[in-house]
């Protein structure tokens, strides 16, 4: 296999919404409460919802910047590729990194819809979350079949609610929604509760993938206001070690066994470490814990419903086998700082040339849509799904993928001096106070 000849599947990437999302698509009962855009007092962009200024639309969407540019502005949607809020610009984009489809997470709302739980008239947040979904399954994916993995944020106020969105969406062809990497952090049931027994069940019933995005259960983690951001990245993707051991030793996966929950953005190389970690505190600790795996280990439960997904992970590929490659898959991240858009084919090839051509296909593809039900090779034919042939239509359609300075989002200084980013700067540009 040549590089040109992967088929990339993205599992977690990011919408920022565009202000035109809610229009025609709210009920007449609420119009004029819908979320709307607005420029506040810095001269920013943002939304607002019932009376509350939500943080900067932008929020790290940076591709297309220069690397020194990047950071959790931008605040305008002048200051961001088309891209990131357009869809067919989006199509165009992914064209340009050679990547096939895209699972795409929301902004505003939050990863799993924690907006809609924070507004006291839940009627109106419920139309309002139906309003979002139906705009991300019609619209956005809808407009081009092949290209995008649908998934919707469920109503988490309310279990009986959120069954029945969920079977709404599936009836649409969704085969994935959004949850909380910890609901305890928003005073929600845990994963040890049989309260989310019904959720569970539905989608097992309907074969949807549970996508728990890092920082959808309490956010990024700073161990001071003074900590570097790069503290912050560093330590991203293995936040999700405890919601996995939360869930490995929860009823959850033993009670569901068909159960598929993916760790978005959460990466492969702490796996092997982990499963051997947990099955040693079993094996050690059972008799006085009294957990009961029966015939299984921990790391049973987690190979068969667990799946991990990583945007560069050469440790992870390197013991994939240890990680179980059956159940990795790949990201790109696009439009965050992290993504290696428009490089991704290059900054998974410098890894992953030497494999075999059935462990890169499962990586790159397979897994993700087996598991999510993408459907593109029929839609699309696979001889147009490869890199090669989606930078073709990049560079016919004429995508410029040339870094751009918008002159914002630059580091701080101080006495004319370039200094470390801190968690406090990051805090002010995500709440548009900077």
């Amino acid at each position: 296999m040549q590089m040109e000849d992967m088929v990339l599947v993205s599992v977690d990437d990011h919408i920022v919404e565009p202000p035109n999302l809610f229009e025609g698509r709210v009920p007449s009962k609420f119009k004029g409460r819908e979320p709307v855009i607005r420029i506040a007092e810095n001269n920013a962009e943002h939304w607002f919802f019932e009376g509350i200024q939500l943080r900067n639309i932008g929020l790290n969407a940076v591709a297309g910047r220069v690397k020194s540019e990047f950071g959790w502005e931008p605040s305008a949607f002048n200051q961001m590729r088309e891209g990131t809020f357009t869809h067919a610009k989006r199509i165009g984009d992914m064209n340009a990194d050679g990547v096939l489809a895209q699972c795409n997470f929301p902004s505003f709302p939050g990863y799993c819809g924690k907006l809609f739980l924070e507004i006291d008239d839940k009627e109106l947040s419920l139309a309002i979350l139906q309003a979002y979904n139906d705009w991300h399954i019609d619209e956005w994916c809808g407009s081009h079949p092949g290209r995008f993995i649908p998934m919707a944020l469920v109503p988490l106020w309310d279990i009986n609610l959120a069954v029945k969105e969920a079977e709404r969406v599936a009836a649409k062809g969704v085969h994935s929604i959004s949850f909380s990497e910890n609901p305890h952090a928003y005073g929600l049931p845990t994963f040890h509760s049989d309260h989310w027994d019904p959720l569970w069940k539905v989608c097992c019933d309907h074969s949807m993938v549970i996508n728990m995005h890092i920082g959808s259960g309490g956010g990024m983690h700073h161990p001071s206001p003074d900590s570097p951001i790069d503290v912050a990245i560093t330590t991203m993707p293995v936040t999700l070690f405890n919601c996995a051991s939360d869930i490995v030793f929860s009823p959850l996966l033993r009670k569901f066994p068909n159960i598929k929950m993916a760790l978005s953005e959460g990466g492969a190389g702490w796996v092997p470490h982990f499963l051997e970690r947990a099955d040693y505190v079993y094996k050690q600790h059972s008799e006085w814990t009294h957990q009961d795996f029966g015939d299984e280990l921990p790391s049973d439960t987690f190979k068969r419903s667990i799946i991990t997904c990583f945007i560069s992970d050469e440790m992870g590929v390197k013991y994939r086998d240890d990680a179980n490659v059956d159940m990795m898959t790949w990201e790109s991240d696009y439009p965050h700082s992290d993504s290696p858009w428009p490089n991704s084919p290059e900054a998974l090839w410098s890894y992953m040339k030497d494999l075999p051509d059935d462990v890169i296909n499962k990586i790159t593809h397979q897994n993700a849509m087996r598991e999510y039900h993408l459907d593109s090779f029929n839609i699309l034919g696979r001889e147009n799904c490869t890199v090669g042939a989606l930078r073709a239509q990049a560079v016919a359609a004429g995508v410029d993928t040339t870094p751009v300075s918008y002159a914002a989002g630059v580091p701080p200084k101080e006495d004319d001096l370039i200094r470390p980013i801190t968690a406090t700067d990051i805090s002010r540009q995500t709440t548009g106070s900077m």
